[in-house]
């Protein structure tokens, strides 16, 4: 809960819902953001010592591209879709 900057105050007041769904927004905000910096030849190289990191970085890729992550949409309209 530090990393959502709520008080422990602020914590009890929150409903479970409202909690679960902050705790679910910062894992995707984690997920999206863990391998910046890199270029997919860095992924390469280090997925030689550990293949898991090839799995980690598709499910990265993948969230990026259900939330659209790089294109840029062309209308509200769209944004709304």
């Amino acid at each position: 809960m530090k990393d959502l900057g709520l008080s422990y105050t602020e914590i009890k007041e929150s409903s479970r819902k409202e909690l679960v769904g902050l705790l679910n927004g910062l894992s995707n905000y984690n997920t999206i953001h863990a391998f910046d910096g890199y270029t997919s030849d860095d992924i390469s190289e280090m997925a030689k010592k550990n293949p898991s990191v090839r799995g980690d970085y598709a499910k990265t890729q993948a969230i990026k591209a259900r939330y659209g992550f790089g294109s840029k949409p062309k209308s509200f309209k769209e944004l709304l879709t």
